[in-house]
């Protein structure tokens, strides 16, 4: 059988006008004569009736207590709406669907609601329903335990799902479809001229949105990643084929398609803060001490410099008072500056070509931006700047780096 796997987010479901364009899109797939699974978010985003973060403050404003087993109940109702809503928009047009949650789809976790983790995945039933010729609905961000336990996934459920999904049947690919034209050089919300990228590899995506680029999550791209299956982030409102994101080979084979580039893409976090802490002489043992306070205490820590003279890292803005007060009660006096912005140059062809980080240091310069930390890896640079200077920077790195091109 040809599969395919699409998955609509919960802004592709939110008005008749949306879903319209759903049904076009999974009628476009039949046409095709694939087999087809359609996995589904919530409704909407927060505010809307029927999103997650909806269902959740109805809970909260009558209390605190709700176990994460019920939790867990209670957030995975918002899918299941979507996908019983979209079972009576097909089977209106004629085309056959079947609604599965997604433990009857096979996805067996571990028992960790509210962030559990795919174990086993066992999609007999849908092979079943998939051989009737009728669509597949799954709900999305959702599974089961061995013991028939609801969970969900966490942050990026749904796209996991997909992907997680793709993987079992060996999907032909797995679509993800979104408000955006695919996968963009940098926010459009920040730089006007920002363009679609026709294809990326799965390396260039993982790092792209492990560094603020929200439009796929990097749980589901890691899944594909290992399962080689290619994503296309697509717009539910267009025709168009978006983004490609396969392995890297796949991407330099095909290169005429684009043009050879250094980079990527820019993206960027806000909201952290920068802590520095000085070692005083013959201390041997500070970065012990100092990431161990962390760790204890639950503080993810970042962006990590160690030399023998101390350590700088990073932690969100909202851990930062909590973090320096560790410190503090350790002995040690560290500064700190909060209402920082990490900026990342991302781009599979950096690697062992000279200049990039001379091109970047040049273009902060120029615009008066003071670099606070950096460091780097195979296919990304990261710069410490200032919140205030964010935009400025992300702005002056596309422009640098001709990603407006």
């Amino acid at each position: 059988m040809r599969i395919l796997v699409q998955k609509f987010g919960g802004t592709s479901l939110s008005t008749t006008q949306a879903r319209d364009h759903v049904i076009g899109h999974i009628q476009d797939a039949l046409i095709q004569h694939y087999k087809l699974v359609v996995v589904v978010s919530a409704m909407g985003r927060k505010g809307d009736p029927y999103a997650t973060d909806s269902l959740l403050d109805l809970v909260r404003k009558n209390g605190e207590g709700l176990p994460a087993r019920e939790l867990d109940m209670l957030m995975g109702c918002g899918e299941l709406i979507s996908a019983v809503l979209l079972c009576s928009l097909l089977n209106k047009t004629g085309i056959r669907s079947t609604v599965l949650t997604g433990g009857q789809a096979g996805l067996i976790t571990n028992e960790n609601h509210g962030n559990a983790q795919i174990i086993a995945m066992k999609p007999n039933r849908i092979l079943e329903l998939l051989e009737q010729d009728q669509v597949v609905i799954v709900t999305g961000f959702q599974g089961k335990t061995s013991q028939d336990e609801l969970t969900t996934l966490g942050r990026g459920g749904s796209d996991t799902s997909a992907t997680a999904l793709g993987a079992a049947l060996k999907a032909e690919i797995v679509d993800i479809f979104t408000d955006v034209d695919g996968i963009l050089t940098a926010d459009p919300r920040i730089v006007e001229d920002a363009k679609p990228l026709q294809r990326v590899s799965f390396t260039e995506i993982c790092n792209m949105a492990h560094n603020g680029a929200k439009v796929i999550h990097p749980r589901a791209v890691e899944v594909a990643m290992q399962a080689n299956i290619p994503i296309r982030v697509r717009s539910t409102f267009t025709k168009d084929e978006g983004t490609l994101v396969t392995a890297s080979d796949n991407v330099s084979s095909e290169i005429n398609h684009v043009k050879d580039r250094f980079v990527t893409g820019i993206a960027h976090f806000t909201n952290i803060t920068q802590i520095q802490v000085a070692a005083v002489d013959g201390e041997f043992d500070l970065q012990l001490r100092v990431f161990k306070t962390m760790a204890q205490h639950q503080i993810s820590v970042d962006f990590i410099n160690v030399n023998p003279s101390g350590v700088v890292y990073t932690v969100f803005d909202h851990e930062a008072e909590r973090a320096v007060h560790l410190l503090k009660a350790q002995g040690y006096e560290p500064k700190f500056t909060s209402g920082c912005a990490k900026v990342s140059v991302i781009g599979g062809g950096m690697n062992g070509v000279p200049g990039i980080m001379a091109h970047i240091v040049e273009a902060l310069t120029v615009e008066d931006i003071r670099i606070l930390q950096s460091a780097d890896s195979n296919t990304t640079i990261w710069v410490l700047v200032q919140g205030v200077d964010m935009i400025k920077s992300v702005r002056a790195l596309h422009r640098k780096f001709n990603l407006y091109k």
